[in-house]
C-alpha cells in the first residue's frame, strides 16, 4: 500500500510515466518514459523497481530488480535520475545484500545518505601521487610486489590457487589499521560466503569491514550490480568521511559472466568469447574509481580477483583487467602444488608503482632477493643433471632454499614490515657455514621488531635475532 502511495506521489510530482510493452524474464521494455537517462531508477506501480540499461528511440530497456511479477500494460515512473544505494558508517561491521539490506540478523541499518551506484571516477587534477604502502602482512608481497594505498592491483590465478584466501588474508591484516575493507562477493556459492565470514569473525576482522553478498541463487542483475554497490559504499567513506578504503572484488570473472548473459539476452552484438563490445569499459569504469584524492589525502584501493583458467593469463578477461590495473599478483598452480603459500609467481607478478612506498633498505632487499631467486632457479636446473655441483651453485641452492622457506607463509601468519625486512636481511647475508632455523626465526621476529623505534636500532636487532636463530645449530 505504501509503495502505491509512493508511486502516486512520483506521478503527481510530474515525473515521466511510461507503459510496459514487453516482459522477458528480467528485461522489461517500457514506452513513454522519455526523456530519461541511462541507469535511471524506475518504479513500477506494484512497487517493484528497475533501472534503465538501454535508451532506444521509441522505448527503454529496464533491468528489473527483485522478483515481482511485472505484466504488460503496467505503468512505470522515474523515481531517480540515477541508480543509488544506501551508504553510511553504520554499514561497517555488517553483512549486506546488493540492495543494502542486512543479512546478518543484527537488525536494520540506518543509512547516512544515498550514493550513485555508477559514479564517475575522480578527474586527473583531483588526484594525488600514491606514496604510502598498504601493508598486507605477507612477506613475498610486501617485499617484492608491494601495493600502495590507492593502487589497483589484479589477483590472477586458476581455480583453487588461493586468490580468495590471499584477499581474505589482506582484509584480516587491516583489522587494527585505519583502513576500512569492503569485500564484494559476486555470484558466489553459499559455502564460499560462509567460509569468508567465518574467517573474518574468527580473526575479529569483521569489525573493520563491510561484506556485500550476491550468491549464485540471486538474479543476474544483482550479481552485475554487486561490485558497483561495494565501490559506492567505499566512495562515500573515502570522499565524505575522509577514510582510507580497500575494496576487494571477488571475483570479476563471475561479474563478466553475469554481464555477458544480460547482454546476450538484451540482443547486444557479441564480440570476443561472446562478451559484449563494452566489456572493457564495464570493468575500467569500475576500477578507475580507485585512487588518492588531493583534497583529503585519502585513498580507495581496488583489488580485483580474476580467474585465469588453466593458468592462462593471456585470455580475454585477465588481459583486459591487467591493462586497467597498476600491476598483478599471479598465483601459479605448479607453485601451489610445491606447497608454497601464497603461490605467487615471482616471474609473472609485477607492481608498477609499488616501489614508490618502499624504504631504501626495502628496495635493496627486493633487488637482492630477485638475484638470489634467479641464481637458485639456475642452480636447480644444473642439479637435475645429477653431476657434482660447483661450490658457487651449491651456495646459490642453499641460500635460495632459505629465502623460499621465509617467503612460504601460512594464511594465519602475518609480519610487520620491519619484521619482514629483518628476516630477509638475515637470510640474504648468511655466511657459508651458517644455517638458519627458519621456524625459530619466524617465532622470534615479531617480538624483536617491536623493539625497533628508529633506524639506528635495526642492525643491533638484526644481529640479536640472527644469533637466536642460529644458536640451536651451533649447539
Amino acid at each position: 500500500m505504501s509503495d502505491n502511495r509512493h508511486f502516486d506521489k512520483l506521478v503527481s510530482a510530474g515525473n515521466p510515466v511510461g507503459e510496459v510493452i514487453s516482459v522477458d524474464h528480467f528485461l522489461v521494455k517500457v514506452k513513454g518514459l522519455h526523456p530519461v537517462s541511462m541507469h535511471a531508477l524506475i518504479m513500477f506501480e506494484d512497487g517493484t523497481k528497475g533501472f534503465v540499461q538501454h535508451v532506444m528511440e521509441d522505448h527503454v530497456v529496464v533491468l528489473q530488480l527483485g522478483s515481482g511479477a511485472i505484466t504488460i500494460g503496467m505503468l512505470a515512473v522515474i523515481q531517480h535520475n540515477e541508480l543509488v544505494t544506501k551508504v553510511g558508517k553504520d554499514f561497517i561491521g555488517r553483512v549486506v545484500s546488493v540492495t543494502g539490506d542486512p543479512l546478518d540478523g543484527k537488525g536494520p541499518i540506518a543509512a547516512d545518505a544515498v550514493w550513485p551506484v555508477f559514479y564517475d571516477a575522480p578527474m586527473l587534477y583531483e588526484r594525488e601521487l600514491l606514496d604510502k604502502q598498504l601493508v598486507t602482512g605477507v612477506t613475498v608481497i610486501d617485499e617484492l610486489f608491494p601495493i600502495l594505498r590507492g593502487q589497483r592491483l589484479a589477483v590472477l590465478g586458476d581455480s583453487k590457487s588461493g586468490k580468495s584466501t590471499l584477499a581474505t588474508q589482506l582484509a584480516i591484516n587491516q583489522k587494527d589499521t585505519d583502513i576500512i575493507v569492503i569485500y564484494a562477493m559476486i555470484a558466489k556459492r553459499r559455502t564460499d560466503v560462509d567460509a569468508l565470514l567465518a574467517r573474518l569473525e574468527a580473526n575479529d576482522a569483521l569489525k573493520n569491514a563491510i561484506v556485500v553478498v550476491s550468491t549464485m541463487a540471486d538474479s543476474l542483475i544483482l550479481s552485475y550490480l554487486a561490485p558497483y554497490v561495494a565501490c559506492a559504499m567505499g566512495e562515500y567513506l573515502w570522499q565524505q568521511c575522509d577514510t582510507d578504503v580497500l575494496v576487494v572484488y571477488d571475483d570479476l570473472t563471475n561479474h563478466a559472466h553475469a554481464y555477458r548473459e544480460i547482454a546476450l539476452l538484451s540482443g547486444m552484438s557479441p564480440g570476443r568469447d561472446s562478451f559484449p563490445g563494452d566489456m572493457f569499459y564495464v570493468h575500467s569504469s569500475l576500477l578507475e574509481r580507485a585512487g588518492k584524492l588531493e583534497r583529503n589525502h585519502k585513498s580507495l584501493t581496488a583489488l580485483p580477483l580474476v580467474l585465469a583458467a588453466g593458468g592462462d593469463i593471456t585470455a580475454f578477461l585477465p588481459t583486459n583487467v591487467m591493462s586497467i590495473t597498476d600491476g598483478q599478483w599471479v598465483l601459479d598452480m605448479d607453485i601451489f602444488r610445491d606447497n608454497m603459500r601464497p603461490a605467487v609467481s615471482i616471474g609473472l607478478s609485477v607492481t608498477r608503482v609499488g616501489g614508490r612506498g618502499q624504504s631504501t633498505r626495502q628496495k635493496q632487499i627486493a633487488g637482492q632477493t630477485f638475484k638470489v631467486l634467479t641464481a637458485y632457479s639456475q642452480a636447480q636446473e644444473f642439479s637435475h643433471f645429477g653431476s657434482e655441483l660447483a661450490i658457487a651453485a651449491q651456495r646459490d641452492l642453499a641460500r635460495g632454499k632459505q629465502v623460499y622457506k621465509i617467503l612460504n607463509q601460512a594464511p594465519g601468519e602475518s609480519y610487520s614490515l620491519i619484521a619482514q625486512t629483518l628476516m630477509m636481511d638475515i637470510a640474504l647475508n648468511l655466511q657459508d657455514n651458517e644455517i638458519l632455523d627458519v621456524a625459530r626465526l619466524k617465532a622470534n621476529v615479531n617480538a624483536i621488531a617491536q623493539t625497533i623505534a628508529k633506524d639506528e636500532q635495526f642492525e643491533a636487532a638484526r644481529d640479536q635475532l640472527k644469533l637466536k636463530s642460529l644458536e640451536e645449530i651451533k649447539k
